[in-house]
This record gives structure tokens, C-alpha cells and sequence, in this order.
């Protein structure tokens, strides 16, 4: 977060400094407790870093998206949204996505692994995901923007969707083949016309 735009202390990461050993991050804000004590203690057991992913990241904790393991997310794939906060969406629990929710581009254990002693994160308590493992998660905007283009699946709205679809479909086909077989039999009036003459 120190080199947050302007950043006029020209912050860095660490891995900008070191150069010459291995960097584990354990990103979050604030990091996850039960995570950083793992992540010891697998080195201490094993003697090695963890496997880690592209972006140094231990893959034990950071190889899922909140929204893989988020409790919520029947909700998103159902096309059930938190449109304002407080509304009756809101109530019920619906997915906080478009109200600016992080966590379908977010690698994290919080929706497992969550924060005091497991009490909560912040999607458990009703606000979305901010993105605070991912690099540069401060300058992309507002929290509350939905800035992701993540295409919801929306199990009640592609009912709907399909239905219309497939009704102008089969409107379009029935148009096509009266219009076919209009001009067809205006053809073969007129080839018996023509037989006749």
C-alpha cells in the first residue's frame, strides 16, 4: 500500500531489493494470522519454501479464488445480486459482485480460512472482496466498482434468455420456410402455367 499512487517515497516491493534469494509473499490486508504461521511452520517441517505461484505466492493458500470457496456463490451463478447495499438482495445474502466484490479474480484463503481464529471475512460480513492479495489492488479503482468483465453465468436469467432465444429461433425458421415455400409454389404454378400455354 505505501506505493499507492503518487507514491511520493518511490515504495517498492521487497523482491525489488532482494534480488539474490527466494521471496515468499504472503499478501492481504492485513495477512491472514493462521497463513504467515503456516507458512513458517511448513518450512521448519519440511525444510523448503512452499511450492509457490507466479506471483510468489504459496499455492497452499493462494491457489483458489475467493469466489471457488465462497459461500456466496450459488448466488452468482444463480444471477442473484446485491444491487445497492441494504437492499433485500443484501438481506438474503446474495452475491456482493456488482456492488464491487473482488473475489471471482482474487487468490486468497479467506473464504476458508478467514480471519480471528476463523470468525469472519469481510464478504461474511456483508462487503465484498477488495483484492488485497493481488498486486497493485489500491490504484485499480474504487472498491466499490464493479471493474472486473467477469461474465455471470446467471442460472435464472439464461432461462429466460435461451427461452427467447430459442423462440425467435424457431420464429425465424418457421418465417424462413413459409417464405421458401411461397416462392416454390409460385414457381410450380407457374411452370404449369407456362405447360398449359
Amino acid at each position: 500500500m505505501q506505493a499507492a499512487k503518487p507514491n511520493p517515497t518511490n515504495a517498492v516491493p521487497i523482491h525489488k531489493v532482494i534480488t539474490d534469494k527466494p521471496i515468499i509473499k504472503v499478501p492481504g490486508c492485513p495477512p491472514i494470522a493462521e497463513v504467515m504461521t503456516a507458512v513458517v511452520t511448513y518450512m521448519l517441517t519440511f525444510d523448503k519454501i512452499p511450492e509457490l505461484d507466479r506471483m510468489g505466492r504459496p499455492k497452499m493458500f493462494y491457489g483458489q479464488r475467493i469466489h471457488d470457496k465462497c459461500y456466496r456463490r450459488p448466488h452468482f451463478d444463480a444471477g442473484q445480486f446485491v444491487e445497492q447495499w441494504d437492499d433485500e438482495a443484501a438481506r438474503r445474502g446474495y452475491c456482493l459482485y456488482k456492488v464491487g466484490c473482488k473475489g471471482p479474480t482474487t487468490y486468497n484463503a479467506c473464504s476458508t480460512t478467514r480471519w480471528n481464529g476463523g470468525t469472519s471475512f469481510p464478504i461474511g460480513s456483508g462487503h465484498g472482496c477488495i483484492g488485497c492479495s493481488e498486486d497493485g489492488f489500491w490504484d485499480k479503482g474504487s472498491f466499490y466498482d464493479r471493474l472486473t468483465k467477469i461474465h455471470q453465468f446467471g442460472i435464472e436469467a439464461n432461462a429466460d434468455q435461451i427461452g427467447g432465444y430459442a423462440a425467435g429461433t424457431v420464429g425465424a425458421a418457421v418465417a424462413a420456410h413459409a417464405a421458401v415455400s411461397a416462392i416454390q409454389r409460385t414457381a410450380a404454378g407457374k411452370n404449369k402455367n407456362d405447360q398449359q400455354a
